[in-house]
């Protein structure tokens, strides 16, 4: 039996890795525990750690961090207590494998305790490309990580050229993409409906996150956005940032613009009703990775604004616009006029869970295998 411990920060990772962690935890080759930290132990995120709980997932610990990561150091500071965190989880439940997703903050930290401890690290997501602190911290991680399950063979081209050992990574395809369409099972009369919203008139999805480099700029950038919207009719189903650096200046813009009714502003949605905006909306936009990686799967037109997701692998459902300045209206309505995109999804097929699973199985353990260095 193998003995996995994966590390949860954010509703998002959570969100995308939930069937892959089912998985798991109904194959009895393997134990699985979570080790639970960062935005889900915050009340202003909305203690999402409950719905880890209600979902049966073994708590391996709990990492409180500071508070909201609102200024950069702060977001460093968050790494230091994840570091220790995680160090006196490892020693207690001695995993064979941590599994890590991503480019966040507490990753890295997960993977520097790990591999002080000479446990096996096996990183998903690695090899893309972006912006903001998000690129560094990736490539950080790929460089800590023993094994790698990219969501694309770019990616995977990506490592090996990065110094990466070719039979270390494997092309599996993004795990957020498995259950989609059946976790979109909310109608669009049912979400209109929710919200008290006109059926005749166009819904924007909005899911914008800081940019550390430019936390700045953020409130004017979340202005402009809303502006822009509010002049083409739209409906705005809004949800809350992160907590990286410049989140409170995005929540402020948001909140002071609630007194627009055509405003819906959350602070978070559950998986599942998420993806189902996702899949009704007539556009989503902002800088949210699931408007690269998964709204393809139901052909929802993307506006991705800014440099957070820049570099990464494009779907074809995807306009982007470096600026939300005057043109970005004319923009939107072009969107809107195109409407639907076709279904499909370079980032995968929605199988990706059995593939994680039967290569966690069969990666070496052994002190050799786990000897890092560059290839080249």
């Amino acid at each position: 039996m193998r003995r996995v411990l994966y590390l949860s920060g954010t509703r998002a990772d959570y969100g995308l890795m939930r069937r892959t962690l089912m998985t798991l935890q109904n194959d009895d080759r393997f134990h699985l525990e979570l080790a639970v930290t960062g935005m889900h132990l915050l009340p202003q995120y909305g203690l999402t750690m409950q719905e880890i709980v209600n979902d049966g997932f073994s708590i391996a610990g709990r990492i409180e961090t500071p508070d909201s990561a609102g200024s950069s150091g702060q977001m460093a500071l968050n790494i230091a207590a994840v570091i220790e965190g995680m160090t006196e989880i490892i020693t207690r439940t001695r995993p064979d494998i941590l599994l890590l997703l991503g480019d966040r903050g507490e990753m890295l930290a997960g993977a520097i305790a790990a591999v002080h401890q000479n446990v096996a690290v096996v990183h998903l997501h690695g090899g893309e490309r972006s912006g903001t602190i998000d690129e560094p911290v990736r490539h950080a991680i790929s460089k800590l990580a023993n094994f790698h399950l990219t969501s694309t063979d770019d990616a995977n081209r990506r490592l090996v050229r990065m110094g990466e050992p070719e039979d270390h990574v494997w092309t599996v395809g993004a795990p957020g993409l498995d259950g989609l369409r059946e976790d979109a099972s909310m109608t669009r009369e049912e979400l209109l409906s929710s919200l008290e919203l006109d059926r005749s008139r166009p819904v924007a999805l909005l899911v914008h996150h800081p940019v550390v480099q430019d936390a700045n700029a953020m409130a004017q950038e979340v202005r402009s956005i809303l502006d822009s919207l509010f002049a083409c009719n739209c409906q705005v189903v809004a949800v809350k940032p992160n907590s990286d650096a410049g989140s409170e200046q995005v929540s402020n813009v948001l909140n002071e613009a609630r007194s627009n009714p055509d405003l819906h502003l959350v602070t978070h949605f559950p998986r599942k009703v998420f993806v189902s905006w996702m899949s009704v909306a007539d556009v989503m936009i902002g800088n949210s990775s699931a408007g690269i990686i998964e709204a393809a799967t139901f052909g929802t037109p993307v506006i991705n604004i800014g440099t957070r997701q820049n570099m990464r692998e494009r779907n074809a459902n995807v306009t982007d616009v470096e600026k939300p300045d005057e043109g970005l209206a004319t923009i939107i309505r072009k969107v809107l006029a195109t409407g639907r995109m076709p279904m499909a999804n370079l980032y995968g097929d929605g199988t990706t869970a059995p593939r994680i699973a039967e290569r966690l199985l069969a990666i070496s353990l052994t002190s050799q295998s786990l000897r890092k260095s560059n290839a080249y």
